[in-house]
């Protein structure tokens, strides 16, 4: 008795990668909105010598930052596990 793999069993792969990659890239954009929001915030905060406001900013930025390098790297996860999964 062979055993392998039901290759049909995950229907609808192409709709999965648009619905993933949708919501990664409303991640993103948020992402990018909150990255110049707390830049311009950290700019106002250390001009006007509000230093606690500003440490609040720069950690909102670099948040963002990791946020968006996530996002991308999700979106790049699933696609290549898509791939991977279709080759097998």
């Amino acid at each position: 008795m062979d055993v392998f793999p039901d290759f049909g069993g995950v229907g609808a792969a192409g709709q999965l990668r648009t619905v993933v990659g949708a919501l990664l890239m409303v991640v993103l954009i948020t992402a990018v909105l909150m990255l110049i929001v707390c830049a311009v915030s950290w700019a106002v905060a250390a001009s006007n010598g509000n230093y606690h406001a500003a440490t609040r900013a720069r950690a909102g930025l670099f948040v963002a930052v990791g946020a968006a390098a996530l996002a991308g790297a999700g979106v790049a996860w699933t696609n290549f596990l898509l791939n991977i999964g279709s080759h097998l």
